[in-house]
């Protein structure tokens, strides 16, 4: 983000194209085992799970389960090139001696030693610990959660989402305080590396010039992942991941980079950065990717009490109009033919909401959907064409589904702008009186700055924006939701300093939405 410049793969099952994918992209690694043989004892320089242990992608019966040996993380793993067999095991308790599941992967230096157990037969709505082993190498014990089985009454519902973690700009206290939260999952919304090379001033520096190649994405994914508090945020509740801009390059659009780089240099850095984000989440094999291109929008069932549509607005969509930056929309942020999703993905978005019975209805996505002009003035509109305020027709084409279709409590939440926001969804923003449709919850960053010079400015222009509710860029921190069948609470928890790794945390402010009323209420 940069302010001021500025039936496909489904919920619970992959379709046959991601399983071919994922067959073909197996038998290759058959074939390089049978070339390579595994290390039947290995030897490490260190201890290998020094990036920790991670689970996600919660389903009802399965959930994967990630880890990455990496004895040197900062110099491409520290591994030979050999395959090594991981066993891992899942218990009922969190000393792991009631284990009802267990059994071995392979740690191939294709995937850079990361392993992605998909562990099915699990039973719904349940806490489990699991843990990975090498030879007499013990990884951290984690804990993970199924969700809810589908229609299955829910009572309530606690997770917590993040976003925008600059490793230059602060620690991470946010995230050891999160690991102490009672949730049942986190979603991450996005930036979860920055590409920049050092920046001078920085609390930590980054650990190579501006990354390109396939190791720079891996060393710099090594180096977020060596933070304590993330580890522990990670091994504490199960994640549902997606991207924004930074993980690839920041403002990219689809495979239009930001920078002078031509489209063919362009396209093998996307690859690249794909393949390293995919070695370092817990993702089903679904969403291994097939050069630079990555299946990863999907959707998520919690009994009948929520369902998550989980975007990817990067990889498909059109060029940011009017030069990006912040300015006076031209013609280009009205065309009908832009698009932030693609077309088939606003299909699946739009189908799976006309269908669900869920009681609230999430939309998990990336920049901020509601409008808002910058400026003050009356006489002038500012707007950031890097949100949805650059592509003003495909946001329509959904505030008139939610007007016209209704589905149940359509609840918008979103990273990318390191700052809080609470809006109410108009179905026609140029008409403060027009029909609420839905509430979106934006999220500060972790770590990620909001300069102090915009604050004022955004204060001084809420008055020309009525559905902007509340907006605070001063603090960083987290969104922790609790929904049950009758209401929607977010709190947005703030850390008192970035810079001090022993920062407290509290809870900035609350807002509910009653179940039927869409709009939020601070209380």
């Amino acid at each position: 983000m940069k302010l001021m410049d500025g039936d496909r793969l489904l919920p619970i099952r992959c379709g046959r194209r991601g399983f071919l994918v994922g067959a073909g992209f197996l038998t290759g690694l058959a074939v390089a085992s049978q070339l390579r043989p595994v290390m039947a004892k290995p030897r490490f320089s260190a201890y290998p799970f020094s990036l920790g242990v991670a689970s996600g992608d919660p389903l009802a019966d399965s959930v994967v389960l990630w880890t990455r040996l990496a004895p040197d993380p900062l110099n491409g793993g520290g591994m030979t090139p050999e395959n090594v067999v991981v066993r891992w095991q899942v218990a009922l308790d969190e000393k792991m001696k009631r284990v009802v599941k267990r059994g071995t992967a392979i740690a191939t230096p294709e995937l850079a030693h990361s392993v992605h157990v998909d562990v099915g037969g699990l039973k719904p709505g349940r806490w489990y610990w699991y843990q990975f082993q090498v030879d007499n190498e013990l990884s951290p014990i984690g804990r993970t959660r199924t969700a809810g089985a589908f229609f299955t009454p829910i009572q309530q519902l606690n997770f917590a989402f993040a976003s925008c973690q600059d490793w230059q700009n602060g620690y991470y206290t946010a995230y050891r305080h999160l690991a102490d939260e009672e949730l049942d999952f986190v979603v991450h919304l996005g930036d979860y590396i920055y590409e920049y090379g050092p920046l001078p001033g920085g609390q930590r520096q980054h650990n190579s010039p501006e990354i390109i190649t396939l190791a720079d994405y891996r060393n710099r994914h090594a180096l977020y992942k060596t933070d304590p508090n993330l580890q522990a945020a990670h091994a504490a509740f199960p994640w549902i991941v997606t991207w924004d801009d930074h993980e690839v390059e920041n403002n990219y659009a689809n495979l239009i980079p930001e920078e002078n780089q031509s489209q063919a240099e362009f396209v093998v850095r996307r690859a690249n950065a794909y393949q390293a984000y995919y070695e370092h989440m817990p993702l089903r094999l679904a969403s291994l990717p097939k050069g630079p291109d990555m299946q990863l929008y999907r959707r998520f069932n919690f009994g009948n009490l929520a369902t998550f549509n989980v975007l990817d607005t990067r990889q498909y969509r059109t060029d940011q109009p009017c030069d990006d930056g912040l300015k006076p929309r031209c013609s280009q942020a009205f065309a009908p033919d832009a698009t932030m999703t693609g077309l088939e993905q606003e299909r699946w978005l739009l189908n799976g909401l006309d269908n669900s019975p869920a009681i609230w209805n999430v939309i998990a996505q990336q920049t901020m959907l509601a409008e808002f002009d910058f400026d003050a003035r009356p006489e002038i509109e500012l707007f950031n064409m890097d949100q949805w305020d650059g592509y003003v027709a495909a946001r329509q084409r959904l505030l008139n589904f939610l007007q016209q279709r209704q589905p149940s409590n359509p609840i918008v939440i979103t990273g990318d702008i390191h700052s809080s926001w609470v809006h109410d969804l108009k179905a026609d923003f140029n008409n403060p009186s027009s029909a609420t449709v839905g509430t979106e919850f934006v999220g500060t960053s972790i770590s990620s700055d909001f300069p102090n010079q915009f604050i004022a400015p955004v204060q001084a222009a809420l008055s020309n924006n009525p559905h902007t509710k509340f907006f605070d860029g001063a603090f960083r921190g987290y969104v922790r939701c609790n929904l049950n069948r009758d209401r929607w609470q977010s709190d947005y928890r703030v850390v008192s300093d970035i810079t001090d790794n022993n920062a407290s945390i509290s809870t900035l402010a609350s807002f509910v939405v009653l179940n039927g009323q869409p709009g939020a209420q601070q209380i």
